[in-house]
Order: C-alpha cells, then sequence, then structure tokens
C-alpha cells in the first residue's frame, strides 16, 4: 500500500491558498480517481482506493502545516508504510514559479514548516516528494501573509495546470517510474526557465540596441540643429575679420611706403 499525503491547513479561509498546494493535488486525485471519503482519524482525512493498479491512501494532516508530522508518524506506523519507497508528500515551494513542479527522491525541508515536522517524527529526509511552485514572496510581504495568500487569476492557471502535472506525476510514482516523472516534470520546468532566461537577454539585448539608435538619433538631430549656428558663427567671425583684415593689409601698406621712402 502506498500513502500519498497532500499538505496544506484545514478550514474555508484557507481553500485556493498557495499553502495549500497539497490538499489541492490530494482532491484533483480524488476527483479524476473517484476516491471516497473514509472520514477523519489519526488526525488525517483520508480515503482508500486504486490508483494505476495500486492500493493507495489518500490524506491531507488536520494538524495545520506546522505539525504535520504527528499524521503522517501515524499513519505510516498504523499502514506499516516505508517511507523510502511507499511514502510520497506533496507541498507548495516558494523557490519555484507557478505552474513548476519539482520532484525529489529525498532532501532537507527547505525551510518549509511542514516538512520539517514530518522529517522530524520520520526520523528520515529519505522519501520522494514532490514540491507546486508558487512564486517568490515580494520584498514587501510577511512570508506568513504570502503563503496564506490566494493567487492571482493568471497565477491560478498556471497553478491548475502544475497540480494535473504533480496527479500524473503521482500515477508515474505508483507504476515505480519515480525517475520517469523527474525526467519529465523537471525537465519541463527547467526547458521553461531557460526559453524565459533566453527571452529576458534577448529583451535586454533589444532595449539595449533601441537605447543605442535613440542616443544615435539625438545625436544627429543635435548635429543638424547645431550646422545653421555653427554657419551663422562663421559668417559673423568672417564679417568681424574684414575690417580687421583691411587695416592690416592698410598698415602693411603704409609701412612699406615709409619703408621705400627711407631707402629714396
Amino acid at each position: 500500500m502506498y500513502l500519498i499525503v497532500g499538505l496544506g491547513n484545514p478550514g474555508k479561509k484557507y481553500e485556493g491558498t498557495k499553502h495549500n498546494m497539497g490538499f489541492d493535488t490530494i482532491d484533483e486525485l480524488v476527483d479524476q480517481h473517484k476516491i471516497p471519503s473514509s472520514g477523519i482519524d489519526r488526525k488525517g482525512m483520508y480515503g482508500k482506493g486504486i490508483i494505476a493498479g495500486q492500493k493507495v491512501l489518500l490524506m491531507k494532516p488536520m494538524t495545520y502545516m506546522n505539525l504535520s508530522g504527528e499524521a503522517v508518524r501515524a499513519f505510516v506506523d498504523f499502514y506499516k508504510i516505508d517511507p523510502e519507497s511507499e511514502l510520497l508528500v506533496i507541498y507548495d515551494d516558494i523557490s519555484l514559479d507557478p505552474g513548476n513542479i519539482r520532484i525529489r527522491k529525498k532532501g532537507s525541508a527547505g525551510g518549509h514548516n511542514g516538512m520539517k515536522s514530518i522529517i522530524q517524527h520520520l526520523g528520515t529526509d529519505k522519501f520522494p516528494r514532490i514540491r507546486v511552485g508558487v512564486g517568490e514572496k515580494p520584498a514587501n510581504w510577511d512570508l506568513a501573509d504570502f503563503v496564506m495568500s490566494p493567487f492571482s487569476k493568471e497565477d491560478r492557471v498556471k497553478v491548475d495546470e502544475a497540480i494535473r502535472d504533480a496527479a500524473t506525476a503521482v500515477e508515474l510514482f505508483l507504476q515505480d517510474d519515480l525517475d520517469g516523472a523527474m525526467n519529465r516534470f523537471n525537465k519541463k520546468g527547467e526547458s521553461e526557465a531557460k526559453a524565459a532566461k533566453k527571452a529576458a537577454k534577448a529583451a535586454a539585448r533589444a532595449a539595449r540596441a533601441a537605447e543605442r539608435e535613440k542616443q544615435r538619433e539625438a545625436e544627429a538631430a543635435m548635429q543638424q540643429e547645431a550646422e545653421p549656428q555653427n554657419a551663422a558663427l562663421q559668417k559673423a567671425e568672417q564679417q568681424d575679420a574684414e575690417p580687421q583684415n583691411a587695416v592690416q593689409q592698410k598698415a602693411v601698406q603704409q609701412n612699406t611706403e615709409q619703408e621705400m621712402e627711407v631707402k629714396e
């Protein structure tokens, strides 16, 4: 039997918030595979069913996020689940953009309080997990306020797609193809990130080129404006110089005449 755990906070006011990506993915699996509810027991709401030919438990801890490990440990012990091969945890991640998911076979909590609790109660971090991206916290936001807030309409569309991807990844996990899930969905996110980075670089290059063209146009306009002024200045200088040149020529002529008179 497999235990699929989705993390979140119970209660209406938390529905649709960033911190409830695990709950939302469990709901997606329930809807897709018609898993009936078995109620609440051992601090978790759960249902039993068959997905990808395997017996599964879908569970949402009802302890609130920071105590998720209490419910997970209770289910692991009661159903004799091997965390390394039969447990999969789904949760939100602020280090991933909305629409992306990451799948790992093991690892640290990465600052996620629900995962910290699970690792603490199980005594190991060697269990598979799916992280669903919710986007980076804005600089002026408190982290708790951010993860408890809803998505924008645009991001909600991306997140709903990510939830469907996470549900598909669960099926691959149950088919003993976690590596296939990682290759498929981790690379998808990496490809999108590379494409976004490439687009950003292209936009930056275009902006620099536009700035250079703007500067050239400004310099050309300044040159055009300066040409009449330079011509007028040159003409004025010539006009000013003419009387001076005439005086100088007259002085030279007088000096020459005087020299000739002295010689005679």
